[in-house]
């Protein structure tokens, strides 16, 4: 009767802590389970559609008075572009690739529309790492208006987390480049960064853990955590979420369409790639860098900080800096500079998601995609091409009415 007894008690106490987990980490155990089961190649397309549906998130709202695009019938692309020497059929590798959206502007003209896998115009599509340019844009906006003194300051500066740690004195500048040198691998350590801040642990405690591998400004390595930390800079110096920051400064102010999501993790927006935006509202933001930071007469961004946003030309920013394959495009402040001569830049994300920027042609090209095979060699390099043989097609005036 005795050990009965005991058992019992031992029977109710495994049973009250499985109670108080649930209500402590249940929540979080569920957001994980759902996230795993909405990466599945399958689900990508649903996913990427539907993430405020999905995932918490926070709410930007539109402005009052929206920028629209003119639009003309959909003109016919060009039929192949050139990659390593081979002719590649246009409409061939966009479908290869797992296109959900494409969206061709020149001069605030639409030249070509198109929705797969259920999108339209009204659909908000998943930025993933295309964010980062977002904030980047928000970080431009804190110096300018004197939240954070300049760039060059360190992070202890704004993240107490870091001070006393081997992170404190790094530059923000650093952070902006991906030239950190924070002791981070973005294949191996992604996922036990992601686990850890999901079920609770604050972000920026974890990656104070994480030390540095070597001086800032030596080699350029993509990490995601460095978007990260400057989230935490512009929210600590601001005051402000980066969603309430963003709405107030860029989307009431540049015509955006439509309300935006924002991706929370432990109720703090996800720096590193957590937008949920239309097409013609990534061109709107893309608008807005290709006109010098300037919207309606009004300087939006200050042109030297767009100006310093693209800028490549330190050894490590370069294209094909350090010899690695995740460097074959020359990086600025959270934007892409690919080799050449037209001022390109662009903005990408995982799983295929785009916004390329051609000056020359004054042509904006936003691409959203569901694409396991994201990871194959030259993806990157070849959609370079295949966007430049579309600008190319439509600036010459040789596309033809579909």
């Amino acid at each position: 009767m005795k050990k009965m007894k005991i058992l019992w008690i031992v029977v109710v106490a495994v049973i009250a802590l499985l109670v108080v987990l649930w209500i402590v980490f249940g929540k979080k155990i569920k957001i994980l389970r759902t996230s795993l089961e909405s990466f599945k190649d399958e689900n990508l397309a649903y996913t990427f559609q539907h993430t405020p549906e999905i995932q918490p998130t926070k709410k930007i709202s539109k402005g009052e008075e929206p920028f629209r695009f003119f639009k003309e019938d959909n003109v016919r692309l060009a039929e192949n572009f050139t990659f390593n020497g081979e002719s590649c059929p246009v409409g061939e590798y966009i479908e290869d690739t797992k296109t959900t959206g494409l969206l061709v502007i020149q001069d605030d003209t639409i030249k070509y529309e198109q929705y797969f896998a259920g999108g339209d115009e009204d659909t908000l599509f998943s930025s993933n790492s295309m964010g980062k340019s977002f904030v980047s844009a928000l970080m431009g906006l804190a110096v300018s208006e004197g939240y954070v003194e300049s760039v060059e300051d360190s992070l202890g500066k704004y993240i107490p987390e870091f001070v006393g740690t081997e992170l404190e004195n790094i530059p923000i500048k650093a952070c902006l480049q991906m030239a950190s040198g924070i002791d981070f691998d973005e294949d191996t350590d992604m996922s036990g960064f992601s686990m850890r801040t999901l079920m609770g642990s604050p972000a920026m405690k974890v990656i104070a853990k994480y030390g540095v591998q070597e001086e800032p400004y030596t080699y350029r390595r993509y990490l995601s955590i460095n978007t990260e930390i400057l989230g935490e800079v512009i929210k600590n110096a601001t005051g402000r979420s980066l969603a309430e920051y963003m709405e107030e400064k860029i989307w009431k102010k540049i015509g955006m369409a439509h309300d935006a999501y924002w991706t929370l993790s432990n109720g703090t927006e996800l720096a590193m790639g957590g937008l949920s935006v239309s097409l013609h509202d990534y061109a709107c933001f893309a608008r807005l860098y290709l006109n010098e930071g300037g919207y309606n007469g009004e300087q939006i961004l200050p042109k030297e900080w767009v100006k310093d946003s693209l800028d490549a030309s330190a050894d490590y920013s370069k294209p094909g800096s350090n010899y690695d394959a995740y460097n074959a495009i020359g990086y600025g402040y959270q934007w892409w500079v690919p080799e050449g001569d037209e001022g390109e830049f662009m903005a990408i994300g995982v799983y295929g998601q785009w916004i390329y920027v051609n000056p020359s042609n004054r042509v904006i090209i936003v691409k959203t995609s569901a694409d396991p095979d994201f990871m194959e060699k030259g993806y990157e390099l070849k959609h370079v091409e295949l966007f430049r043989g579309i600008a190319e097609g439509i600036a010459s005036g040789e596309g033809g009415k579909l």
